[in-house]
């Protein structure tokens, strides 16, 4: 399929499809006329880069795991294909996620309190309670 198509089906900007393919990410095969050959995997490739990158995964990260991602939760990466740099490139990346989920949990309890302070006792029934 063209990159039209791809985009189509996708749901991905011709453009940013082009930008993966500059960053290594995707590699499509080029007709006689140049014009970029996606086969049909390219489906399931585009949806898995698109969801780590929303993720927060550097494209680096992305190139570098994306030869041993086989699908969703699918992950075929023998342990010596794991190098140094990689291990600490994910490592990384755990601890930045790490560290947003705990700043996450950080807010969320501190919206909790200022909204349990200015909303008014409530009962079982959610009527307010008088004392």
């Amino acid at each position: 399929m063209r990159i039209g198509e791809l985009s189509r089906r996708t749901g991905v900007p011709a453009r940013l499809l082009r930008h993966d393919e500059e960053q290594g990410l995707l590699t499509p095969d080029r007709a006689e006329n140049g014009y970029r050959d996606y086969g049909e995997s390219a489906v399931r490739d585009v949806q898995q880069i698109r969801g780590l990158l929303d993720s927060g995964l550097s494209t680096e990260m992305i190139r570098a795991i994306l030869p041993f991602l086989s699908g969703p939760g699918e992950i075929l990466l023998p342990s010596v294909c794991l190098t140094d740099e990689t291990a600490a490139l994910l490592q990384a990346h755990i601890d930045r996620i790490q560290a947003r989920i705990d700043c996450l949990a950080r807010n969320r309890d501190r919206l909790s309190a200022c909204l349990a302070a200015v909303r008014p006792a409530s009962g079982v029934d959610g009527e307010s309670v008088s004392a």
